[in-house]
């Protein structure tokens, strides 16, 4: 497995070697901010990459939507398609070294990108920067976990595993409205602080 560092990530992106960018707000994610956010909330989306989420939350008038990826190519997208986006707010850093509280952590990607040994750590980190009640939102791949990656999959239960100790599951279930190239392999999450 290659070594997942800032230098990793970098390359992908100038090389334009990004299979997993869809290029446009994911569905799922789109429909759940819809339903349950509003303008006032203060949402980061980890190893964000192009950053569509967040151009579509700044259209819509969030002011506090931080964008974290290790990669500063990642961001040309963003500042291509929102160059009013704050640049304080594109945090071009390590993910498990941010210090910030939101209420929600957008997740489409990044989870299932990491090295799998990470992943307690992960959960750990998202309690972290969450406000008490705080929400932990968005896809996870469901192919095997064994299958090489990134990206790396697993199974619900695996992921219930990890989340528990740290969070109310209050949904890990097939995801109804995927891309059609992910039907079939994503679950969308919601989950508590607790």
């Amino acid at each position: 497995m290659p070594s997942l560092d800032a230098r990793y990530w970098e390359s992908r992106y100038h090389d334009h070697n990004t299979p997993w960018d869809i290029g446009y707000p994911s569905p799922p994610l789109v429909h759940y901010l819809e339903q349950h956010t509003t303008v006032e909330d203060r949402i980061l989306i980890p190893g964000a990459g192009h950053a569509y989420e967040a151009v579509w939350l700044h259209q819509q008038g969030y002011q506090q939507v931080f964008v974290c990826d290790w990669a500063p190519s990642a961001f040309e997208i963003l500042a291509e398609k929102a160059p009013d986006f704050p640049k304080s707010q594109q945090l071009v850093q390590n993910f498990f070294t941010l210090d910030l509280q939101v209420d929600l952590i957008l997740e489409q990607t990044f989870f299932c990108a990491i090295d799998p040994g990470l992943r307690d750590d992960y959960a750990r980190q998202a309690h972290q920067l969450l406000r008490p009640g705080g929400k932990l939102a968005g896809v996870l791949f469901t192919h095997p976990l064994q299958r090489g990656g990134p990206p790396f999959g697993g199974a619900p239960g695996d992921y219930r595993a990890v989340f528990e100790p740290y969070f109310e599951i209050l949904k890990l279930a097939p995801a109804a409205d995927s891309i059609k190239p992910r039907a079939g392999s994503e679950v969308f999450i919601e989950l508590k602080k607790r």
